[in-house]
């Protein structure tokens, strides 16, 4: 008898996560050549990556835009997100863990876990994605693949459950021994294939070791594995597979494995490990979405009614792609779908396969793929596509909040239309870029994630669009927060100009949010909290709701400059009503000047955003460079030395750091580098300015 498996079981969509220079493009690249989707190996210092297509990444040499390719090994097929590394692009990241079921995270053998790695962990942990971890350049100077292991376990705290042993230490870095079916592999120089061969004699005692503990680590944390550990005190290859697919799916643990992208050396095992532990689409459990205010499931199934979410937009010479994960159903070439947010029907022109810049046409797309659509024009990124029939709103990925804006205009004023055109291309495409209007000079101010940001961004619309642009120098999102606040602020509001009148009598507390309040965050970055104390219906809940929108609307410019206020709770502790004049908008206006009232009257703290940066530099520069953190009111908070080199990590106001890489790389003599990642805001010193 014939059984039929499902085709959803070998497909893996999975991204390649790590911090700037860890080596992910060259995994990915190394990924593609290994599995035959490219016949010659892309390298990022040449120019010539597969994924990295855009001129600005192959000049910068680094990851700019998350790209996707599809490739197959081994009967699966992996749909790969090669995501970008620097933090200034984090957004793209989230968009992309938005639609995926697994990740592999790289991390440099060397350095192990450095601040942006930190942060693309815990942007998957949020998203509930499992993940394999890829100590990279294990052939590089100072490599220790315990020294790695031991800083993701201390840093990132999951369960490493490393099933490798490197054979050779950095130039001598030629194999792996496979722990699980305890076997080496073993590249020789100039070798595409691994060589399998016995364990070496001097590696058996150390391998049975490692072994054991892998055993050990494995049997205390999955049932069946233990009962067989107590049964036989050993456990076979197949159980010990299977435990470790369980407990990556479940997040566990985490598989360990090392190489060399750079060399070609262990990529074959990743791409087991890939096919072996991580989650296929029917892994995962089903889409959840809402329809008319009631939740919904969608199973990964091809017969089921279409749903899918738009992660990506991208604006090309031939045409809009709208890069789509179909959770359910099926999309063919000529269809007619449903976008719920825009709430109209688009047309499915052509589906794509990707290859990063290529593209391979379909006649349809099933539950499961990761594909570009041509020929919608009004989906976003966080847009959902589903069945007519059967409408669906899927949770979008989340947008973080430009901190870093410039001011932006035409040098010629024939080209101002131009740019509009230009920037609301920008926006279409990274949502993390915004454009707005300062209502006091005129000027087009262009906000995003940080300097670098800001730099592609401005460069896109002088080499893709043609326009010569002038830059003003860059500013930061200031925020206002509560001091000291008020307690019982009477805000009485009164309005009657022939027929209905308006009336709305609130009292309010207001107070700052504690951070231990809101379980998260900083008391900063706590945002907002409302509640209501009011006995005996004096306010009725539903204009208790309208004060509470009102408020919001008040946090939009606070008193000290006119920034979003965050950070505080309003409390409503008593009110009156009028039975004819009282209303939902009379007390919502209420709010509105109520709470904006008493903030003028508490006393307010210009926050600023602040980053953690760290610098890596010849131990001979630290004096100078601790002299110009200082300058730049840095407060160090940790210093070590890694490889030979000295590493300092410090909090500085991101304000201060407007053209810190040139001046770093001349107290350093250029061999100095840095990395910064968001923190969240401090309370900022009053001489500060305060830019609208």
């Amino acid at each position: 008898m014939r059984t039929h498996t499902n085709p959803l079981t070998t497909v893996r969509n999975l991204g390649i996560l790590a911090h700037v220079d860890a080596g992910k493009t060259t995994v990915t690249e190394r990924i593609l050549y290994t599995t035959g989707t490219t016949y010659k190996r892309g390298e990022v210092h040449d120019g010539t990556t597969v994924t990295d297509f855009d001129p600005q990444e192959r000049d910068r040499g680094i990851t700019i835009f998350a790209a996707a390719v599809s490739c197959s090994w081994d009967g699966h097929r992996i749909n790969l997100i090669d995501t970008p590394g620097h933090v200034d692009f984090a957004d793209e990241v989230e968009r992309s863990l938005r639609v995926l079921d697994g990740a592999v995270a790289v991390f440099d053998a060397v350095a192990g876990v450095e601040p942006q790695s930190e942060s693309v962990w815990r942007q998957a942990d949020r998203h509930g994605v499992p993940r394999i971890a890829f100590v990279n350049k294990m052939d590089r100077a100072g490599a220790d693949l315990d020294t790695a292991v031991a800083s993701i376990r201390e840093r990132l705290h999951p369960v490493p459950l490393v099933v490798q042993l490197p054979i050779g230490t950095e130039d001598g870095f030629t194999g792996v021994v496979d722990l699980v079916r305890m076997r080496a592999l073993v590249w020789a120089d100039g070798a595409e294939r691994a060589e399998e061969r016995p364990v070496p004699d001097a590696l058996r005692e150390e391998a049975a070791r490692r072994r054991r503990l892998l055993e050990e680590a494995v049997a205390e944390r999955h049932p069946a594995a233990l009962e067989e550990f107590c049964d036989r005190e050993t456990l076979t290859a197949a159980t010990l597979t299977a435990a470790l697919r369980d407990l990556t799916r479940t997040g566990d643990g985490v598989v360990v494995l090392c190489g060399s992208a750079y060399r070609n050396r262990g990529v074959e095992p990743l791409l087991d490990a890939v096919a072996a532990y991580l989650p296929s689409p029917l892994d995962v459990p089903p889409v959840r979405g809402t329809h008319d205010g009631a939740d919904q499931e969608r199973p990964a199934d091809p017969a089921a009614p279409m749903a899918a979410l738009a992660f990506k937009v991208n604006a090309t010479p031939t045409g809009r792609l709208t890069y789509l994960r179909v959770y359910s159903g099926t999309i063919e070439k000529g269809d007619t779908v449903w976008d719920a947010g825009t709430r109209r029907s688009e047309r499915v022109g052509r589906i794509l396969r990707v290859r990063a810049d290529r593209h391979d046409p379909l006649e349809r797309a099933v539950a499961g793929d990761i594909v570009a659509v041509v020929g919608l024009k009004s989906a976003r990124a966080g847009s959902t596509l589903c069945a007519p029939g059967a409408p669906l709103v899927l949770e979008p990925p989340g947008v973080a909040e430009p901190v870093v804006h410039v001011a932006v205009e035409a040098r010629r004023s024939t080209d101002t239309d131009r740019l509009a055109t230009a920037l609301a291309r920008l926006t279409e495409e990274d949502p993390s870029l915004a454009v707005r209007t300062d209502p006091e000079t005129g000027q087009t101010v262009l906000s995003g994630m940080g300097e670098l940001h800001l730099e592609v961004a401005v460069e896109r619309v002088r080499r893709e669009h043609g326009i010569e642009v002038s830059v003003g120098r860059p500013g930061v999102a200031y925020r206002e927060t509560v001091g000291e606040g008020v307690t019982g602020y009477v805000h009485r509001h009164v309005k009657q100009d022939g027929g209905a009148g308006q009336f709305a009598h609130i009292v309010l507390d207001v107070e700052p949010w504690e951070a231990d309040e809101a379980g998260h965050g900083d008391a900063a970055g706590g945002g907002f909290a409302f509640r209501s104390t009011v006995v005996g219906g004096r306010v009725p809940q539903e204009f208790v709701r309208a004060v509470e929108a009102g408020c919001r609307d008040a946090l939009a410019e606070g008193p000290l400059g006119g920034h979003p206020v965050t950070g505080l709770r309003v409390t409503l502790t008593d009110g009156q009503t009028h039975v004819k004049d009282s209303s939902d908008t009379a007390f919502r206006t209420a709010g509105r000047f109520g709470l904006r009232d008493a903030l003028r009257a508490s006393a307010m703290v210009l926050l600023e955003p602040v980053v953690e940066v760290t610098v890596t530099m010849p131990e001979d520069a630290v004096g100078g460079v601790l002299g110009d953190l200082a300058a730049r009111r840095g407060r160090v908070t940790g210093s070590d030395t890694r490889g030979g080199a000295a590493v300092v990590t410090a909090t500085v106001p991101l304000a201060e750091l407007f053209g810190y890489a040139t001046r770093l790389r001349s107290r350093t003599q250029g061999r100095g580098t840095f990395t910064a990642r968001p923190t969240g805001y401090a309370p900022a010193p009053t001489a500060v300015t305060q830019p609208r």
